[in-house]
């Protein structure tokens, strides 16, 4: 099973957030079977690959608690992304569909305007 990681540290509204991060994951060629308030799983839309290549991506989403949230009307809450992209295929070759999605998604979510990047970590 192929599988990568990365963490972003993000400032943003956090009611915008998950909105951005659905329209990140569509830009892709993904479609979101899943939400929950920090939890979204994105599936790669069939019919460019085979299913075992299919990709999937799981977004967990760390809220800042509620009393660093309040700390600052005009502050803008730092929130960690922890997104993880995953599919069945055996990674015999470094340059396999689920790294190239993992890439893709990254470089959509670096591109993005919909949030200040504070830290990004791939794995």
């Amino acid at each position: 099973m192929a599988r990568y990681t990365s963490l972003f540290k993000v400032a943003a509204p956090v009611d915008d957030l998950q909105p951005a991060i659905t329209n990140v994951l569509e830009a892709c060629n993904m479609r979101v079977i899943y939400r929950d308030n920090d939890y979204l799983v994105a599936r790669e839309i069939p019919g460019q690959v085979t299913f075992a290549k299919l990709v999937t991506v799981e977004v967990l989403i760390d809220r800042p608690r509620e009393h660093e949230a309040k700390t600052g009307e005009l502050c803008t809450p730092s929130m960690a992304l922890n997104f993880v992209v995953k599919n069945e295929e055996l990674p015999l070759q470094a340059n396999n569909h689920c790294r190239r999605m993992f890439e893709l998604v990254n470089n959509t979510l670096l591109d993005s305007n919909s949030w200040e990047l504070l830290e990004h970590v791939s794995s």
